[in-house]
């Protein structure tokens, strides 16, 4: 820092790495002002005024706002090393909260990339020895650059293996109501079979919001995709057809078309 008197503003800009806006505003609060003025009235700083300026920086970088460095400058009763001290506190709560965001982006990198961010020993234990652990890559490879993906991939990134658990029940309390309604002989478009399909836009939620297009394009593929076919029909034979049906049904008394719908 130069050791002399008269540097304009624009040279002490330069040499604090201080913007000219910044040093205007200091001198307009009475918080650093140049002591020197030209003849034709500009202000100039001194080596004294410098060195407030220095420690003003010093401390805006440790976080202090500009009431406290004004107390720490000009108050000579001030406790210096406990305002350090409480802005010490203050700075490991933020590093804190810092890491805490790290560790949720991470766990947002890996719920996008992986899409379940569970071990291949949880993912059996909560959805069966019929689960394929290589099922989540594949949607992800088929589904990634959706909505509905992003959608349910920002849920994974905050569940645990219990809330998981929780929607693997509901999903077979579904399934074993559907099975109990076919077998009762409820007819597709009945109350009954109406309420099951609003259950399962409901249980469907917990991945991503379902429209009823995109819950009949659901219905296509649970009847036509040997796997989703393999698991309905495993249950009841003919399952996936009754399920597609019921979901049919219920989209035409909302004034969809199953013939025309598309995921949207």
């Amino acid at each position: 820092m130069p050791d002399a008197d008269g540097l304009t503003v624009g040279q002490v800009s330069t040499c604090l790495g201080v913007t000219v806006r910044a040093l205007h505003h200091w001198d307009e609060i009475g918080l650093a002002r140049p002591s020197l003025r030209t003849a034709a009235g500009y202000r100039l700083y001194t080596a004294g005024d410098l060195e407030r300026l220095h420690r003003i920086v010093v401390y805006r970088e440790i976080g202090l706002g500009l009431d406290q460095i004004r107390a720490i400058l000009d108050d000579s009763t001030a406790d210096v090393p406990a305002a350090l001290r409480v802005q010490r506190t203050q700075v490991a709560e933020r590093i804190d909260r810092l890491r805490q965001l790290s560790a949720g982006l991470d766990r947002m990198i890996d719920a996008h990339e992986r899409g379940l961010l569970l071990t291949v020993e949880q993912q059996a234990a909560i959805f069966g020895p019929q689960w394929n652990p290589d099922w989540p890559a594949q949607a992800r490879q088929r589904y990634g650059h959706t909505t509905q993906w992003l959608q349910y991939a920002e849920r994974s990134a905050s569940r645990g293996p219990e809330e998981w658990q929780s929607i693997a029940d509901a999903v077979a309390d579904l399934d074993r109501a559907l099975a109990a309604a076919m077998d009762a002989g409820v007819t597709p478009g009945s109350p009954q079979a109406n309420q099951l399909v609003e259950r399962h836009r409901e249980v469907f939620a917990s991945y991503f919001p379902l429209t009823r297009q995109m819950q009949v394009c659901l219905g296509r593929m649970f009847e036509a995709d040997p796997a989703f076919a393999a698991h309905y029909d495993g249950i009841r034979s003919g399952l996936a057809t009754w399920f597609r049906q019921i979901i049919d049904a219920s989209a035409r008394a909302h004034g969809i078309d199953p013939d025309t719908a598309t995921w949207q």
